[in-house]
C-alpha cells in the first residue's frame, strides 16, 4: 500500500492553524459474489477497488474528501482542498511529523482468506443449495441463494501521530425460498456468515441451511392467522438480535444523543430496562460478522457495557462524539469505504445471556406467542416506538407450543419493552446483517438469549379476514 512518509506529509498538508484534527484512511479492497435464481447460476462479480479518504475537523465541523487518486499528487490536493473547504490556513508551515505504529491487541479471526477458494469451489455448494432446496416439496416456487465475500486492506494516520494497517475477511451466505399452495404465499430464510474465509462451509452446511429455509416456507402454508392484542411474547436466541439492535442499539449511538434524536438522552445511571437484561456492544468476539482489530478511525475494537443490570451504563462512540461528551472512543467509528467518513456504529450487540432454560420459559408462559425468526422493521429513536415482523411465529398454549400462525406484527416501544423482560435464557443466538445508516451501510451481528417479555402488543390479520 502507501508508504508511511507519505501519508505523513498528506496529514501535513491537510493540518493548519486553528484546525483540530485532520486523518487520512487509505483502502485497497477485493471483492466476489455469486447469485443463483431460477434454477442457474444468474450472477457472478469479482472487482477491485482502492482509493483514500482525507478528513479534517474544526470545532466539531468536518470537510471530507475522498479520491481514487492515490499518487503523491493526487492525495497532496485532495488534502488540501479538505483543509480550504474547513477554513484552514493556506500559508502553511509544514511542521515534521511522526507517525507511530500501533498494535493489534485483537485478531477477529486467524483462518484463510477468501481469495484462496477458486470459483469452482464457490459455486458448487451454492448449486447443491439451490437443488437441495427445490427438492424439499412441490410447492417450492422460488429459491435464491446467494454468496459474498470481501477482502479488505486499510492503512490509517492522523495528525496525533498515531499509525495502523490492518487486513480483514468477511464471508456472507444466504438463502431464500418461496412456496404457494391456494394462493397463500410464504418465505423462508437462512443467512449466516463471518470474519473467515471460505472454510466457514467446512463448519456450516449451506445445503441443510438451504433444506431449513424451504421448509419454514412450506411449514407457513399451513399457519393460522396471527393473534391481534397483548400478550406475552417469548423470542427465541433463534431471533437473532434484531429486537436489540433496532430496539435499544440505534438511541445508543452518541451522535443520535448529542442531536436529541434518542430516548436514552440524560439517561446515564438511570434504570431503563429490567434488571434482568445487560446489552454489550463488542467488537473482540472471534470470528463474529461485526467483529474488527480497530475501527475505521484506528480505534481498538473493545467490549462496551451499555447496560447493567437495567442501568444505562454508556453510550457507543467515535473520535467526534467523545470529543463532544469530554470521553473516549469506544472504538465504534465506522464507514462504509473510503467514500465514506466515520460515523457511529454498532459492531456485535447483544443481550446477555441469564439464567434461565429456555424450555422453562416457554413451559412457563399459559398463552402468548414464540418468534423464531424476526422479518424487517423500523424504530424511531427519539421515542423508542417500535414496529417489526414476524416470519416465523408458533402460539404457546398452556406452555406448549402450538401451530404455526402468519402476518404477524410486534409493536411496541424500545425502553417500555427491555423493562418488561421478565426471563433470560442461558442460551445466545446470532444473526448478521448490513446495517443502514447516514447513506452507508456496514457489517453487523446482533444476538440474543431467548427472553421473553410479559406484555407486547401483537397486531396481524383478524381471523374473520381469512386464513
Amino acid at each position: 500500500m502507501l508508504n508511511r512518509s507519505l501519508l505523513a506529509e498528506v496529514i501535513q498538508y491537510a493540518c493548519a492553524d486553528g484546525l483540530d484534527f485532520a486523518e487520512i484512511y487509505v483502502e485497497e479492497k477485493q471483492a466476489s459474489s455469486i447469485l443463483c435464481e431460477d434454477n442457474r447460476i444468474d450472477k457472478i462479480y469479482s472487482g477491485r477497488e482502492k482509493g483514500a479518504g482525507i478528513r479534517v475537523v474544526k470545532d466539531f465541523d468536518t470537510a471530507y474528501v475522498y479520491t481514487n487518486d492515490l499518487s503523491r499528487k493526487g492525495l497532496i490536493s485532495a488534502a488540501k482542498l479538505a483543509r480550504d473547504a474547513i477554513g484552514g490556513d493556506s500559508a502553511l508551515n509544514l511542521k515534521p511529523l511522526s507517525l507511530v505504529k500501533k498494535d493489534v491487541l485483537f485478531r477477529p479471526s486467524r483462518l484463510p482468506r477468501p481469495e484462496q477458494a477458486g470459483w469452482e469451489e464457490k459455486i458448487a455448494p451454492v448449486l447443491q443449495a439451490n437443488q437441495a432446496a427445490r427438492q424439499v416439496s412441490a410447492l417450492i416456487r422460488q429459491v435464491m441463494v446467494a454468496a459474498a465475500d470481501v477482502q479488505k486492506g486499510v492503512q490509517i494516520a492522523n495528525s496525533y501521530g498515531e499509525y495502523i494497517e490492518d487486513q480483514i475477511s468477511r464471508v456472507r451466505l444466504l438463502v431464500n425460498t418461496v412456496a404457494e399452495s391456494k394462493g397463500i404465499i410464504q418465505t423462508g430464510y437462512e443467512s449466516f456468515g463471518g470474519v473467515c474465509g471460505w472454510e466457514l462451509l467446512e463448519q456450516i452446511s449451506l445445503t441443510e441451511a438451504a433444506v431449513r429455509a424451504a421448509e419454514l416456507s412450506v411449514r407457513m402454508l399451513s399457519s393460522r392467522a396471527a393473534p391481534v392484542g397483548r400478550m406475552p411474547v417469548v423470542m427465541s436466541s433463534e431471533a437473532g438480535g434484531t429486537m436489540v439492535h433496532e430496539a435499544c442499539g440505534h438511541g445508543l449511538e452518541a451522535d443520535l444523543v448529542q442531536k436529541g434524536l434518542s430516548v436514552y438522552r440524560d439517561k446515564i445511571g438511570q434504570q431503563v430496562a429490567a434488571e434482568v437484561v445487560s446489552v454489550v456492544d463488542d467488537a473482540t468476539l472471534a470470528n463474529k460478522y461485526g467483529s474488527y482489530s480497530f475501527d475505521d478511525e484506528g480505534t481498538p475494537g473493545q467490549r462496551t457495557i451499555l447496560i447493567e443490570n437495567g442501568v444505562l451504563k454508556s453510550y457507543l462512540y467515535d473520535r467526534l462524539t467523545a470529543r463532544r461528551d469530554e470521553s473516549v472512543s469506544t472504538g465504534n467509528g465506522r464507514r462504509e469505504s473510503y467514500q465514506h467518513k466515520p460515523v457511529v456504529r454498532m459492531s456485535n450487540t447483544l443481550i446477555s445471556p441469564g439464567q434461565d432454560k429456555p424450555e422453562d420459559i416457554i413451559s412457563a408462559t399459559r398463552q402468548g406467542l414464540l418468534v423464531k425468526k424476526m422479518g424487517g422493521g423500523q424504530v424511531n429513536t427519539t421515542n423508542g416506538d417500535f414496529v417489526f415482523d414476524v416470519q416465523e411465529g408458533y402460539l404457546i398454549e398452556e406452555g406448549r407450543v402450538k401451530c404455526p400462525i402468519r402476518g404477524a406484527t410486534l409493536t411496541g416501544n424500545g425502553p417500555q419493552a427491555l423493562s418488561h423482560i421478565d426471563k433470560v435464557g442461558n442460551d445466545l443466538g446470532f444473526s448478521l446483517g448490513v446495517c443502514g445508516k447516514d447513506g452507508q451501510g456496514v457489517p453487523v451481528g446482533d444476538a440474543q438469549p431467548t427472553i421473553r417479555i410479559r406484555e407486547l402488543t401483537v397486531g396481524g390479520t383478524m381471523p374473520a379476514q381469512g386464513g
